[in-house]
């Protein structure tokens, strides 16, 4: 009653837990706007802001509703509302392996995540390929083809998945697709109604941002879809549809599995939907389809550049500044690269579009500045040899992202890492690749903490 109380006068999002000095073996839980999880154990029970943070102890969880009280103490836990009255909510049983919360004989998480990819996006692909179509059944309820315009909202690497949905989106379902920081759109005014689809990204679906761009797309009457890996996250719950990214637990807190299962969901959301309003035939699916059912084994290929990527990264982890540079589908692959290598290194790297450096960022570039350039094949390849030549005359040193067989941009770099060929809007599958593999060699040569970087955590559960 007392802590029921003292909620009433609480105002903005908190996930609290109280303990009273006369009763201290009783928890009691409560939240707002934000995320709380409870984990039901033998004899014993626990609290956490999301579910990887339980995996060692339990699997069976609970999750708690805003205005409900969770009250935790020796005889069980037991939920009630606002009012007192017993809530009551089966246990869900989370179905991820217990050893994929163990590193395997890896040094860091993040490694052993960067080499379960292929078997990752396998796991996101089963079931949702239907010979030469896409099956989507979470969708059945949305009537996609009477959508006109698309929001894409996610924050970090997620943001980054959804600027490479956004060419997918508009090359395939020919609609018009804005992508936006979940932290600012919450703060803008949108104009959403019911022909606008929102496309809402969150790895652990807890990210207070994202909630709460959520919460503005409902309320405007707009369709919603989650995309996110976590089953019963908040995201999930609140949203009308959910794409679950099936990639099993992902222990290091920046994104690499995720990251790609992002990418996979998003390209059977962006196929389907194209399907439906009859911007893509049947032949057009199947190819995509076809190049998506060979992904996993070209992501293996592109693993098999680990060696060549820590040899280039252990020179270059004493650098104390990077560009990562790209066009078309390259673009957002540079600006995932660039934030891998400030997450876990903590060395300064910015990604740009390509063509931007010439608008202000080449003055920053002098003789031996390195540069990392995704230039696969493809339409803006010319484009991209260009802008190499570019800043190799300024003295740069390029590290080249390419495909198997090039011999235009090979010549002009210091290092090129070649990734198995792919149609050019499924590159960044292989293309992030090589990213992930340099950022994670030059934080370890650097001896940093790779799985737990300064100043973050897995999920951003405040604004």
């Amino acid at each position: 009653a007392a802590v029921r109380a003292a909620l009433g006068r609480l105002e903005g999002a908190y996930a609290l837990a109280v303990v009273a000095a006369d009763a201290p073996d009783v928890i009691v839980a409560a939240r707002r706007f934000s995320p709380l999880v409870v984990g039901l154990g033998d004899g014993e029970s626990f609290l956490a802001s999301d579910v990887p943070a339980l995996l060692p102890q339990t699997r069976r969880v609970v999750y708690v509703e805003d205005g409900e009280l969770a009250v935790l103490g020796p005889a069980g836990v037991r939920l009630v509302d606002a009012d007192g009255a017993p809530v009551e909510r089966p246990p869900l049983e989370i179905a991820w392996d217990a050893a994929a919360a163990e590193k395997g004989g890896y040094r860091h998480f993040v490694r052993k995540e960067i080499d379960e990819q292929p078997r990752a996006l396998a796991d996101t692909l089963r079931g949702r390929l239907a010979g030469d179509a896409v099956r989507l059944d979470a969708l059945d309820g949305l009537d996609v083809a009477a959508v006109r315009r698309v929001f894409v909202v996610a924050c970090g690497s997620s943001l980054y998945a959804g600027l490479v949905a956004k060419g997918w989106l508009e090359r395939w379902a020919r609609l018009p697709v804005e992508v936006a920081a979940a932290s600012e759109i919450r703060y803008g005014d949108p104009v959403l109604g019911p022909d606008s689809l929102v496309v809402l990204i969150s790895q652990s679906g807890e990210t207070a941002d994202t909630l709460a761009a959520l919460r503005q797309a409902r309320a405007a009457g707009a369709p919603t879809v989650a995309v996110t890996n976590v089953v019963g996250s908040s995201v999930a719950r609140g949203a009308d549809a959910t794409l679950f990214l099936n990639v099993g637990p992902e222990i290091g807190v920046v994104a690499t599995k995720s990251f790609t299962g992002q990418l996979a969901v998003l390209a059977l959301l962006a196929a389907h939907v194209g399907h439906r309003r009859g911007a893509l035939s049947e032949a057009a699916v199947a190819e995509i389809v076809g190049g998506l059912r060979r992904m996993p084994e070209r992501v293996e290929r592109a693993l098999g550049l680990d060696a060549e990527v820590a040899a280039v990264a252990a020179r270059h982890a004493h650098r104390r500044s990077m560009f990562f540079v790209g066009r078309g589908f390259g673009q957002p692959i540079a600006l995932e690269g660039a934030l891998k290598l400030k997450e876990i290194s903590y060395l300064h790297a910015e990604g740009y579009a390509a063509g931007e450096l010439k608008h202000g960022p080449i003055a920053m570039l002098a003789p031996g500045f390195p540069v990392f350039a995704v230039a696969t094949a493809g339409p803006t390849y010319d484009k991209m040899r260009a802008n190499i030549e570019e800043v190799r005359a300024r003295g740069a040193e390029v590290i080249a992202v390419v495909t198997e067989g090039d011999t235009g941009v090979v010549p002009l770099a210091a290092h090129a890492f070649a990734v198995p060929a792919v149609r050019d809007d499924l590159a960044p599958f292989v293309t992030v690749i090589p990213a992930q593999l340099f950022a994670y060699h030059v934080a370890a040569a650097l001896g940093r903490d790779v799985d737990q970087p300064r100043n973050l955590a897995k999920s951003v559960t405040v604004e």
